[in-house]
């Protein structure tokens, strides 16, 4: 593999893999200053434009050394359709704005959009660490 190809497999895992461990640091610093474990389950929807450019990164280098090109597709449009249902459900039931209390049906469709959105994320983390993983190895058998 080329030095392109590992460079955008590399950034792209790195991206990727950011708001998974920024959200388990800035817990556990959280936890270690109040004594409770606070998690942030907002962080990886807020943090979405550094994983679309991540995963951006991760399915080009996919395609240049032609593997796992079906997890990044797959694991873009499921976090791009269940985040913006999540956020387009809760605009329009008034979760977003504050109208509406957060309970019922619609919270509950919301925060399942959001965790289905983090389980896509994590499928991407870990296909993006099989694909460095493969760009690398590629290279120590002789190009194969």
């Amino acid at each position: 593999m080329g030095i392109w190809t590992k460079a955008l497999a590399v950034v792209g895992a790195a991206l990727v893999w950011l708001p998974i461990v920024a959200t388990i640091v800035f817990g556990v610093i959280g936890w270690t200053e109040s004594g409770e474990y606070q998690f942030d389950y907002l962080l990886p929807a807020e943090l979405y434009p550094v994983v679309f450019v991540g995963t951006v990164l991760l399915l080009w280098a996919s395609m240049r050394a032609r593997s796992r090109r079906w997890l990044f597709v797959l694991g873009l449009a499921l976090m791009v359709g269940l985040l913006a249902g999540a956020q387009a459900l809760a605009a329009e039931t008034g979760l977003a704005s504050g109208e509406a209390e957060a309970a019922g049906w619609p919270w509950a469709l919301v925060i399942g959009g959001l965790i289905g959105y983090t389980l896509a994320l994590v499928l991407v983390a870990i296909a993006g660490v099989l694909l460095v993983r493969d760009v690398f190895r590629r290279e120590d058998k002789g190009g194969i």
